[in-house]
């Protein structure tokens, strides 16, 4: 409902409420087949020697006076995996995510988290879970990126992963180093914020990105360095380890009663993913190394949201009602991107690439998983917590609103 106000500000106010191990066969030699495990997780370089081709050979042809039944089962090839995790930010989520994955399809993990143990920032999600690494066969340990060599000295790794650096001086020392001990395989997270406004979104694998960007540097950097290297876009997250609010946002007004007030028309689209599927793109790369090399991936879901559907997702997912306010940051003299989460603008991206060349599907259903993210924002006690909403205090007041009690 249009609402009149100031010439100095537009308000738009609605109110919500929520309503109520398969195998496959590879060959058969008349009666002779050999099968293995779905590919779901398995290496694509999986190699016969020669002698068991040619025991293969002469079992074909026995099999013509007599019935043979054989069944030979192909391991995924045992991989050791360093990841080299951020300390803070959105994306220390995804370190913690892909190396409780690799563990779980009987990879060796090693975390190095920039900083120190005893830090504070240790104290906070995902870092005072990684007792759930440690328990399901992996290693932890601490350092600085220009001193990886001292810190793994005489380690030997097949792949490396940089989720760490946003510029080439962070990621040098880890490339030069991955490269000076053999290492395989580079694969590092870059971000989907590194391509130009498009008037044609969404944005896909090959657009125009920022040449001034850090990540492009990077990009560059690792292709011109490794045989087989990839890169992976993320956009935004959810997740259970999360240390950066995105869902919280919105939870945090809505369970208080507040107004959730969106910059522009709320139309605006963006993706939000939920971890495991950025995980699971990287466990893939692992995986399929042949087919990832070489390759930029959009590490997101394959659906896009408005920013009016998140609010009225949290919403659901809360068993609330919520109220969306529309304002204008110019107007109003706030800037957008501390008021408000997300962009201001349509910003989302596809992950076609990553469907086309590693067979990667996404799970993310925003329905399920903000349910499940509202139970652990109650479970944690953020509802009862006392959060200042100064920013929010402030458009209102402009726009004339009653501030809520």
């Amino acid at each position: 409902m249009a609402t009149a106000c100031p010439a100095s500000a537009s308000i738009i106010s609605s109110s919500i409420s929520p309503s109520s191990s398969s195998t496959s066969s590879i060959c058969h030699f008349s009666h002779l087949s050999l099968s293995v495990p779905s590919f779901n997780h398995l290496s694509s370089s999986i190699s016969i020697s020669p002698s068991f081709q040619a025991l293969s050979a002469k079992s074909c042809k026995r099999a013509s006076s007599s019935t043979i039944f054989q069944s030979f089962t192909v391991k995924a090839e045992k991989k050791k995996v360093l990841i080299v995790n951020t300390n803070s930010g959105g994306h220390a989520v995804i370190g913690f995510y892909f190396a409780k994955e690799l563990l779980g399809s009987g990879h060796d993990v090693t975390i190095f988290t920039i900083g120190e143990e005893g830090s504070d920032k240790m104290k906070k999600p995902p870092f005072n879970r990684f007792s759930e690494i440690v328990g399901a066969g992996g290693k932890t340990v601490w350092g600085e990126p220009v001193d990886i060599g001292k810190v793994l000295d005489g380690a030997a790794f097949d792949v490396v992963l940089d989720n760490n650096g946003k510029d080439l001086e962070a990621v040098r020392p880890v490339a030069d180093w991955a490269k000076s001990i053999g290492v395989k395989q580079f694969l590092f997270v870059s971000s989907a914020g590194i391509y130009k406004t498009t008037d044609e979104p969404p944005h896909v694998e090959g657009d125009v990105v920022k040449a001034d960007a850090g990540h492009v540097g990077v990009e560059q950097y690792i292709a011109g360095t490794f045989a087989n290297w990839a890169s992976f876009r993320p956009q935004y997250m959810i997740g259970s380890g999360n240390n950066k609010d995105c869902e919280e946002w919105f939870f945090d007004r809505i369970v208080r009663g507040r107004p959730i007030l969106i910059p522009g028309s709320g139309m605006q689209l963006t993706n939000i993913a939920h971890v495991r599927d950025l995980s699971s793109m990287l466990t893939l790369a692992v995986e399929k190394p042949e087919a990832a090399s070489g390759n930029i991936f959009n590490c997101v879901s394959d659906r896009a949201v408005t920013l009016d559907g998140m609010a009225k997702l949290c919403a659901k997912a809360a068993g609330l009602p919520v109220e969306i306010i529309h304002y204008d940051p110019k107007a109003v003299g706030i800037d957008a991107k501390k008021a408000f989460p997300f962009r201001n603008m349509h910003f989302y991206s596809e992950p076609r690439a990553a469907k086309e060349i590693l067979g990667w599907s996404g799970t993310t259903d925003l329905t399920v998983d903000l349910k499940e993210r509202f139970d652990e924002f109650v479970k944690t006690g953020r509802d009862k917590k006392q959060i200042q909403f100064e920013i929010d205090d402030k458009i209102l007041a402009s726009l004339k609103v009653p501030v809520a009690a």
